[in-house]
């Protein structure tokens, strides 16, 4: 007898659309044509394999950083960054300290000159099961698996490095070398350049990608404010109740239910 298939349960109408988003996007941000883009999994992952020829000599640096990790909807976003030796890139600082503009100029100048870079998107549905905290790590593991060359060191920005069961997961799939060191950097997004990079890569896919979001999910500024808490969003939440890219487990997107109050005994 042959093996018998095993089928696959359908994907939801929230995960079809997940992944025509992240082609959406990918089609507007990725200035090569040609790029591989892989949006397959089911929590939505993004990997795009993307950069120059790397130098033998030069010892690789992956700078990584995330974008949306305290949003109220949203996936959180990471991306990873192999810096050349040498390059161009005006301006280049912490995506929070930079203007939407200038953002939006830098990106592809840092996809033309980097050795590397990567993307990992992690949805609500898995941020919610796993809390945000592991979500940003998967992010990261995910990124730093898609970058076409593997790196000998990862600056991570913030007080965490990866845990090695999340990364060691991820790098398998990808690299044959071993595990690459680690070191957090706390503020290494305006300090360290292949972490800025990373901020500013991970922030403007992830702006475009909530701003196609508006047009799935109207009514809740998703274009303006991102996903981020605003009292706009919040009186939008009130009056329409959370879409299918609301993170439930938020402290505000679900309305708190009332404490009951104990009856006196006396």
């Amino acid at each position: 007898m042959g093996r018998r298939a095993l089928s696959r349960a359908p994907k939801s109408q929230n995960q079809l659309s997940q992944a025509s988003l992240v082609q959406l996007v990918s089609a507007s941000c990725v200035p090569c044509a040609s790029s591989p883009v892989e949006a397959s999994l089911p929590d939505g992952a993004l990997l795009l394999p993307q950069g120059q020829t790397a130098n033998a000599q030069h010892t690789l640096v992956a700078g990584i950083d995330e974008a949306g990790r305290g949003c109220l909807a949203g996936p959180v976003v990471a991306a990873a960054v192999i810096l050349p030796q040498s390059y161009e890139l005006p301006g280049l600082n912490d995506s929070k300290a930079c203007s939407a503009k200038t953002r939006e100029k830098l990106a592809p100048l840092i996809h033309q000159c980097a050795v590397a870079w990567g993307l990992g998107v992690v949805w609500p549905a898995r941020i919610d099961a796993i809390n945000i905290l592991q979500a940003t790590f998967e992010a990261m593991s995910r990124a730093v698996r898609c970058l076409r060359h593997a790196p000998a060191q990862l600056l991570i920005d913030g007080n965490k490095t990866l845990p090695r069961e999340v990364l060691t997961l991820h790098w398998g799939k990808a690299h044959s070398t071993a595990l690459p060191a680690q070191r957090s950097i706390i503020g290494g997004d305006a300090i360290e350049p292949a972490i800025s990079a990373a901020s500013i890569l991970a922030k403007t896919y992830r702006d475009t990608l909530m701003t196609h979001m508006e047009k799935r999910w109207p009514g809740y500024g998703f274009a303006i404010h991102k996903g981020y808490g605003t009292e706009d969003h919040y009186q939008a939440l009130r009056r329409l109740g959370p879409c299918p890219q609301h993170r439930l487990t938020f402290r505000g997107v679900l309305p708190e239910k009332p404490v009951a109050q104990q009856a006196s005994l006396l």
